[in-house]
Order: structure tokens, then C-alpha cells, then sequence
């Protein structure tokens, strides 16, 4: 019965309009320079190295890009595509069984996802959304 109340009480109101605001060269600066420098590579073969060496001449694409995103609440499809790779884990190598699959996304996505996880994150804590008692996936706090 808790649960229940807990739910009526927290999602019977309708949740304020989220408002994304425009990102900017320094936040875009920061996201790129927090990227780990990788060779692996996406569908579009462009590392997270090669956006490290170009930013200065691709950041103001990105920032246009990013803003128009969050300005038509549309993500580009395209950045959802991914790689399956089969990494071996152990076992018979000629046995499908001993491989598991990893996706790899392109590059850019991430600096995409990371715009739109800190204005997701900000919405919450604004608005008192999540419960006190999530610990998940939140920093500085911990069980």
C-alpha cells in the first residue's frame, strides 16, 4: 500500500515542462576533453582521438548541431547506430557461446548524450523528481 501512495502522490500532477537549455563552447570543450582517448570506432570509423586532434575546427558544427537537437527534441537517428562486436571470453574460440557482444556507438554520440544526460539530471534535482532514497547512477551520493 506504501507504493501506491507513493506513486499517486509523486506522479498524479503532471511533470513541469522540461526546458533545454542551449549548450556552449565550454561546456562542449569540457565534455570532449572528459572523453577517453580510444581507437576504437563507430560505424563512421572517426575515434574519440580524432575529435580530441580536430576540436578546434569542429566544435562550432557540434555546438550548432547539439542546439538544434535540443531545440527540435529530435535525436539524430543516425547516432544510434551501431557496431556489434563479439569479444572472447573464454573457452573454445571456435564456439559462439565463449564471445560476448559489445555495441559501439560513434563517437560524437556520446558528446550528444552527455548534453542531453546533464539537462535530464538538472530537471530532476530541480524538480525534486527523484525520490531521496535513489542512489543509483547519482554522484556524491552513495548508500
Amino acid at each position: 500500500m506504501m507504493i501506491l501512495q507513493y506513486l499517486f502522490e509523486y506522479f498524479n500532477q503532471p511533470f513541469k515542462d522540461i526546458r533545454w537549455p542551449y549548450t556552449s563552447s565550454k561546456e562542449i570543450n569540457k565534455i570532449i576533453n572528459s572523453l577517453k582517448n580510444k581507437n576504437s570506432s563507430g560505424y563512421d570509423e572517426i575515434t574519440t582521438k580524432i575529435i580530441k586532434i580536430s576540436k578546434t575546427f569542429i566544435i562550432s558544427p557540434i555546438i550548432n548541431i547539439c542546439n538544434k537537437m535540443l531545440a527540435r527534441d529530435i535525436y539524430p537517428e543516425r547516432l544510434t547506430f551501431s557496431l556489434i562486436k563479439p569479444i572472447y571470453k573464454s573457452g573454445d574460440k571456435s564456439s559462439p557461446s565463449n564471445y560476448r557482444p559489445i555495441s559501439i556507438l560513434p563517437a560524437f554520440s556520446k558528446i550528444f548524450e552527455k548534453v542531453i544526460y546533464k539537462r535530464l539530471f538538472d530537471h530532476f534535482n530541480n524538480n525534486a523528481i527523484l525520490n531521496e532514497h535513489q542512489y543509483g547512477f547519482r554522484s556524491e551520493i552513495s548508500t
